[in-house]
């Protein structure tokens, strides 16, 4: 978790600010996953915190959808479609 939080931090994801007045923070809970490659014998241990989106209301917790993760496939299909 530390390491994940951490990785947040450096990466500039989220700006720590002050909540409005009577006003709750979102849930969220971490989710651990083991990952095993197959040419490596050591697995590796990931956490993620996710935010439990289905208590958002439009307007008061959000005004736009963001997706901080794409992958480089995807770039290179949107590329290639611009190219073409």
């Amino acid at each position: 978790m530390h390491e994940e939080m951490q990785s947040l931090h450096e990466n500039h994801t989220y700006d720590l600010v002050n909540l409005p007045k009577r006003r709750r923070a979102l849930k969220n809970k971490w989710v651990y996953r083991l990952k095993t490659e197959e040419n490596n014998s050591k697995p590796r241990f990931k956490a993620r915190l996710v935010v439990k989106g289905f208590s958002q209301k439009k307007g008061i917790n959000f005004e736009e959808i963001f997706s901080p993760v794409v992958k480089m496939s995807s770039i290179r299909v949107v590329l290639g479609l611009a190219a073409s």
